[in-house]
């Protein structure tokens, strides 16, 4: 007999055994058990988490000649025929290579039938999605209302391209992917059936590799089989799938724990070996310091999906809790900016040397004041000394300096001892250390925060501004102004030197009172808090006062443009007479002329009747008004630009011309 693959010999054959999927078991098996079928179904999820092993499964529980329950006897011919792929009554569709709607119509054109053998005709169609457009169309009206003796079995990997119609008719089952621990579990059973045997760190690669499948983790362990020779090793899996010995990490790990930088290069160096990813090597140290973090949080809540959690409670018991978050925070950062790197491997070693480089400082009291100094408040002659001596002296800028970490004991030999009249240290930041890291990598001085100024002592850095404003005062700093001859060099032209003396020579813009170059332009609706026109009655209505009954209306839109372009021509009792501007009259309807009646009897408070004919007005509508009020304060605007004084010395002094067209007035 040839040889059958894991993924195939070990397929389940019945609900128990299935591995993981519970929520989905436990529907199935209550509806089966209680009589409550559905006429679809559809399952959905990844490849090889048993989407088409489920619903074989339900076929042999539909058609056992035992009944229907959720336990086939496996052994009725029925049952037989459906575990050897040639039972009648169950036809599998590959949706993928019969996409047209030909091929679906052909199908259920035998739906009609009833089944030859089994108790029920079930359609098992696979990727279901692949179908086209008109053949999920030809397979509505069929999918809503089977006969009684069918049941559809869909199966997809990509529920998304279903349409909504097509899931709203079916029970839609998600099928989740499997973790690696309940994989390693189900690979420990099969191979201890086939006689293999296995290391369970290889076990672990195989699980983590499979990401969630069960079918591919099968498959990996028959290659795995093959690549071994007969047995699963797990320097024979890594060196198969490509991946990094996790116990490489985990001791170049433990070697930065315990501080000792030439075993921890040393072992770069074997792993070097093996031409590995870099970026990988980071994340896996990541996953590992996330998990060392989560056993000194919450032990029970670690994850069992690796071989080396014992490792991981040990380091867990040695290392603080602080330690492990800037281990966490500089590899995170490490491997942001390792493509940066002049080539992966010094970039790697790097992160290890920062690793090994910067400590949480132990938990240790910072004295407030110095040794020798009294902690009651100085005499008033002693506080003026001490600032007029602090005057005198030069500031030096102190080095920069990484809070929360600690020095090196070189360092601190070499720090010469404190006066005792030195100020008093600077309180310790209590910032977590990974936090302080970032801030020291990414931190740039702001050069703005001191400026020289030629007028004090050589050496002496004064605030950028020159001038401190008073306690509680919320204006700028009155700093004085310097003529912009001032900053012009000495061996200027002497085109240039006349300029900037007439610029000098200038009245200063913030010396002087704000010209009103244009009056506010009218709106073309009364704003709230502005006076209203006089409202004016029905008797007073006339071709002059139309515009300003227009600006007491209230409307907006449509409506509004087109009560700007009429023109009023007389009154007849409540009838009402306008001519609509012909060249903006492309939107009026007879609707329109209802809304504006009903406009014009709300702001007249009686009924009128309004008549509205299009044409050529014979005078100027409201809005033809604005326009010209419009450009008369634009003319306005512009003569008083020519005339403003600042506006002509620029133009007579840099040759410059009025853009007229760039002039608005503000509404």
């Amino acid at each position: 007999m040839s040889y059958q693959v894991l993924a195939r010999k070990w397929r389940p054959r019945t609900f128990e055994e299935m591995v993981g999927q519970e929520h989905v078991l436990k529907a199935l098996i209550n509806g089966l058990d209680n009589g409550r079928l559905h006429h679809a179904y559809l399952f959905t999820g990844t490849r090889g988490v048993g989407k088409t092993t489920l619903a074989r499964i339900i076929a042999k529980c539909l058609n056992c000649e035992k009944g229907v329950s959720s336990k086939p006897c496996g052994e009725c011919s029925a049952c037989r025929a459906i575990a050897d792929g040639r039972f009648v009554d169950l036809l599998e569709v590959d949706a993928a290579s019969r996409t047209k709607v030909e091929d679906t119509r052909e199908m259920l054109d035998n739906v009609q039938y009833l089944p030859t053998n089994g108790r029920y005709k079930v359609y098992l169609i696979d990727e279901v999605h692949m179908l086209s457009t008109h053949s999920f169309n030809a397979l509505l009206k069929t999918l809503e209302e089977p006969p009684p003796h069918v049941k559809f079995l869909l199966a997809t990997t990509d529920p998304q391209k279903l349409p909504v119609t097509i899931l709203s008719r079916c029970l839609q089952f998600n099928l989740k992917n499997l973790n690696p621990e309940r994989i390693v579990n189900h690979l420990q059973h099969v191979l201890g059936q086939e006689n293999i045997p296995f290391e369970e760190e290889a076990l672990w690669s195989l699980g983590r590799a499979a990401d969630g499948s069960m079918r591919d983790a099968l498959s990996l362990a028959d290659q795995a089989i093959a690549h071994g020779g007969g047995q699963v090793t797990a320097a024979e899996v890594n060196a198969m799938l490509g991946t990094l010995d996790r116990h490489a990490v985990v001791d170049i790990c433990e070697s930065v724990a315990r501080g000792d930088a030439s075993d921890a290069l040393a072992r770069v160096e074997v792993l070097a070996e093996h031409a590995p990813d870099y970026a990988e090597a980071l994340g896996d140290m990541l996953s590992f310091w996330h998990r060392v973090a989560i056993a000194q949080t919450a032990p029970d809540a670690l994850d069992q999906s690796h071989a080396d959690h014992h490792r991981v409670l040990a380091l867990a018991a040695e290392l603080d809790r602080e330690a492990v978050q800037l281990y966490y925070q500089i590899t995170l950062l490490g491997r942001r900016d390792l493509p940066f790197a002049a080539d992966p491997r010094s970039g790697f070693e790097m992160v290890l040397l920062r690793l090994l480089a910067f400590r949480p400082v132990a938990g240790e009291s910072v004295p407030t004041k110095p040794k020798g100094t009294s902690a009651g408040p100085s005499s008033p002659a002693a506080v003026e000394a001490a600032a007029s001596a602090k005057k005198s002296e030069p500031v030096t800028p102190a080095p920069p300096v990484v809070g929360g970490l600690e020095r090196s004991s070189r360092q601190t030999a070499a720090a010469p001892s404190a006066p005792d009249n030195a100020p008093e240290p600077v309180a310790e930041d209590d910032r977590p250390p990974w936090e302080v890291y970032e801030e020291s990598q990414n931190t740039v001085p702001d050069s703005r925060e001191f400026v020289s100024d030629d007028r004090n002592q050589p050496g002496v850095a004064v605030p950028a501004s020159g001038v401190l404003p008073s306690a509680g005062s919320d204006r700028e700093p009155n700093v004085p102004h310097r003529p912009i001859s001032s900053s012009i060099p000495r061996e200027s032209t002497g085109r240039a030197a006349e300029i900037v003396a007439k610029l000098d020579a200038r009245p200063r813009l913030d010396d002087e009172e704000p010209t009103d170059l244009a009056a506010p332009l009218m709106p073309a609706r009364p704003q709230k808090g502005k006076i209203q026109p006089e409202r004016i009655g029905l008797s007073g209505l006339s071709p002059e006062t139309w515009h300003d009954v227009y600006l007491g209306l209230d409307c907006s839109g449509l409506l509004q443009n087109i009560a700007a372009n009429l023109y009023f021509l007389d009154v007849e009792g409540h009838q009402l007479s306008f001519v609509l501007d012909e060249n903006n009259s492309s939107l009026f309807n007879e609707g329109l002329s209802q809304r504006v009646e009903e406009l014009l009897s709300g702001y007249f408070d009686a009924s009128v009747q309004v008549v509205i004919r299009v044409g050529a007005v014979p005078g100027e509508t409201p809005w033809q008004i604005l326009m010209r009020q419009r450009e008369e304060r634009r003319q306005a605007a512009i003569q008083s630009l020519r005339q403003d004084t600042n506006v002509r010395s620029m133009m007579e002094t840099l040759g410059g011309t009025l853009v007229e067209e760039s002039v608005k007035p503000v509404d």
